[in-house]
């Protein structure tokens, strides 16, 4: 029983696997939204010129407001949160788990490489088996020093070496500021319509080495995305998720401060924001206050939803709404890679790809990730109806603890 296995149904957290469920459908999201949108795969003449322009500009406005950069807060504290809970539990057991742990995130880094490389520029999950690695080794840390750790790295903004090569007038170096320029878009859209996977693959690589490791933005990403790593698994040793009932008023008063502060930052940010541009404002400084702000604003308001949505799973209309999203964070994985299938299907040309780079805009793209999602949610309720895993879950778990568990449900059964 000391061994190191995979966790069964029964020991997980359904308001955890809600959470994350809720999360990656956020992902989805802002990632189909950013992808579609202008200097990607798309110019500002091409989005202009949709006649679904005056509602692509008030989605757009709903997606940063409500989504971007809150989705990927909630999934990276989970993550954290989850690791942590796993070498709580090995631990527990009193057993050397460090050697399983560190093959479990190598496969994971493997999963990720191949995820980018091959299917989704955008990829998170070398980032995350990276940050587990991180957090492996700081495991020992005071539950304070994980505070202070999580909180400052929390408030770093993944955009600064952006603003930084911009400021000094580095946009040119390497072709740093061409990858965005209409020219480079225009090529991306005749690839991507060309079904050529060969050459798909090719360009976006470039796009990702330009626009992913020459600005510095995957060493932001890996600090931006450890503080909400060390926040996950400073909660986490607090077991507040893992006994949220227990804990409902202090979910609830969190709740109650952090939705209508977060939101109101996120406004004011984005109301100084629009006063700059347009020239009606003029402050000394202004991109380190919008910085700031958002930095700020963005966990804060991110706090909110996960208190929000724990405070309504402790109560039997928001269990009975929320406990769906769970079935999807139970195939996180799965579901997160089958989105990059969705993202090539509608934007490039390889089979019957749509090849529709250009001449969508944000309220189809939002549209997509609805009826995408609510279609994930429930092909993951039939398959774990009859299977343990989800299908990259199960192959995850078998490559980890080298050997294959029970996948379907009746073989666990006859077995036992």
């Amino acid at each position: 029983m000391s061994a190191l296995q995979p966790v069964s149904g029964e020991q997980r957290v359904e308001v955890i696997d809600a959470l994350r469920g809720v999360a990656l459908f956020g992902v989805f999201l802002v990632n189909i939204c950013g992808f579609c949108g202008a200097g990607v795969m798309a110019t500002a003449t091409q989005l202009e010129a949709l006649p679904t322009r005056a509602i692509d500009q008030v989605v757009e406005q709903i997606v940063a407001i409500l989504f971007e950069d809150k989705a990927n807060t909630l999934f990276a504290f989970l993550f954290g949160l989850g690791f942590y809970l796993q070498m709580q539990r090995a631990e527990a057991r009193e057993v050397d788990f460090a050697p399983t742990y560190r093959r479990r995130l190598t496969v994971l880094l493997c999963f990720g490489v191949a995820h980018i490389l091959f299917l989704w520029t955008w990829e998170i999950l070398h980032l995350y088996a990276l940050l587990g690695f991180a957090l492996l080794a700081t495991r020992r840390l005071s539950s304070r020093a994980l505070l202070i750790t999580g909180v400052a790295l929390t408030l770093f903004d993944w955009r600064i070496p952006q603003e930084f090569v911009h400021y000094y007038g580095l946009d040119n170096w390497h072709g740093l500021g061409s990858v965005y320029s209409d020219a480079a878009v225009f090529e991306r859209q005749a690839v991507a319509a060309s079904g050529d996977y060969v050459r798909i693959v090719t360009v976006m690589a470039r796009f990702t080495f330009i626009d992913y490791v020459l600005t510095g933005a995957l060493f932001a990403w890996l600090l931006y995305a450890f503080g909400r790593f060390a926040m996950g698994a400073w909660v986490g040793r607090h077991g507040w998720l893992q006994d949220s009932a227990r804990y409902h008023v202090g979910f609830k008063r969190t709740m109650l401060v952090c939705l209508p502060l977060g939101l109101a930052l996120t406004l004011s940010q984005r109301a100084l924001f629009a006063a700059v541009e347009s020239g009606d404002l003029s402050i000394a400084f202004p991109n380190t206050l919008l910085t700031a702000i958002h930095a700020l604003a963005v966990p804060t308001l991110a706090a909110g939803y996960a208190c929000a949505i724990v405070v309504a799973m402790n109560t039997g209309v928001g269990r009975r709404v929320f406990r769906t999203f769970a079935f999807g964070g139970r195939m996180a994985l799965t579901n997160y890679v089958a989105q990059s299938f969705v993202y090539g299907f509608v934007l490039f040309g390889v089979g019957p790809g749509l090849a529709l780079a250009g001449k969508i805009g944000t309220a189809v793209a939002a549209t997509i990730a609805i009826v995408g999602y609510a279609l994930q949610l429930l092909i993951s309720r039939w398959w774990l109806a009859r299977y343990r895993f989800g299908p990259l879950e199960w192959l995850w778990r078998g490559l980890t603890y080298r050997r294959w568990p029970p996948l379907r449900r009746d073989a666990l059964t006859s077995t036992q």
